[in-house]
């Protein structure tokens, strides 16, 4: 499939982020009637309409709000990136794709020290996750999970084993049954529970099931008292620490495991290469405090 013109997009954007022809047209500093025939353009070109016209207004219907989330997020990509190369030399930036709860509960906390040891490095961090392309994405390296398969050609270095186990912020002990408490489940990981009740062999019948779309809203639900969590410890080492969660089963392997993505080898670029190094450390940091929580089962 042929897509539209870049142009149409950016009309588009531009009138469903203000919500009108007129303003979207003083704000590109075109005309109104510019506007409007981009839009139905791109309209004609998909063949679905993306507005309701009602006396003069418009309203984004359901296909254009669905369209408004991703050229929102393009833009607002491509509008950094060329930032990005207006400010900083290429060579000097360093671009990582990480799944986003990584990257928020356990990636970014520690990216200081990362940059007191490496200062010259300047690491920028784009929130994605699933299977990536890094011809079309321009990005340097990946975090991921192994829950899909990459191609061949894609390096691939192990930096640990998942660990998962439930949270809650109550302090409780080990139960042999979960009967009666609310467990958070996220879309983002539906076999998360029935692969930890395998290898626990815990029973959760009789629970109250309590849905999420992604996996960190769950865990700051936990964190909220809203129920029991499936978690990755490193995307709770700090809650744990401070007090704020509680794992009454500790932790287990659940088979998976993270991994760095690379294009190419990563001992050809050298900055890749100390940006691994450090990664594998600080994630090999973690294993005696994983397996210190599970020893408190």
């Amino acid at each position: 499939m042929k897509l539209p013109s870049l142009a149409s997009f950016r009309f588009f954007e531009a009138a469903a982020q203000t919500g009108s022809f007129v303003k979207a047209a003083e704000s590109l500093h075109v005309t109104h009637g510019a506007v409007s025939r981009q839009v139905r353009l791109l309209e004609e070109a998909l063949g679905i309409e993306l507005f309701e016209r009602r006396n003069r207004a418009i309203f984004l219907n359901a296909a254009g709000r669905s369209l408004h989330a991703v050229t929102q997020s393009v833009f607002e990509q491509l509008d950094g990136a060329v930032y990005r190369l207006q400010q900083t030399a290429p060579d000097e930036v360093l671009t990582l794709s990480c799944e986003p709860t990584i990257a928020m509960k356990w990636l970014i906390p520690r990216l200081p020290a990362f940059h007191l040891a490496h200062p010259d490095i300047n690491l920028h961090l784009v929130a994605a996750g699933g299977p990536i392309d890094f011809s079309r994405s321009g990005v340097d390296l990946a975090l991921r999970r192994d829950d899909f398969h990459w191609d061949q050609e894609i390096h691939a270095v192990k930096v640990c084993d998942e660990w998962v186990g439930p949270v809650s912020r109550g302090r409780r002990g080990r139960m042999d049954t979960l009967e009666d408490v609310r467990l958070l489940h996220s879309g983002s990981r539906p076999k998360a529970w029935s692969t930890w009740q395998r290898l626990a062999k815990v029973s959760t019948k009789g629970s109250i099931r309590m849905d999420y779309e992604h996996f960190y809203l769950c865990i700051q639900a936990a964190v909220s008292g809203l129920g029991m969590a499936m978690a990755s410890f490193l995307m709770v080492q700090d809650e744990l620490e401070n007090g704020q969660l509680h794992a009454p089963y500790g932790f287990v392997r659940d088979g998976s495991a993270y991994y760095l993505l690379s294009p190419g080898p990563l001992e050809q670029d050298e900055k890749r290469t100390r940006f691994q190094t450090w990664l594998v450390q600080e994630a090999a940091g973690c294993l005696p405090v994983i397996k210190g929580h599970d020893s408190e089962k």
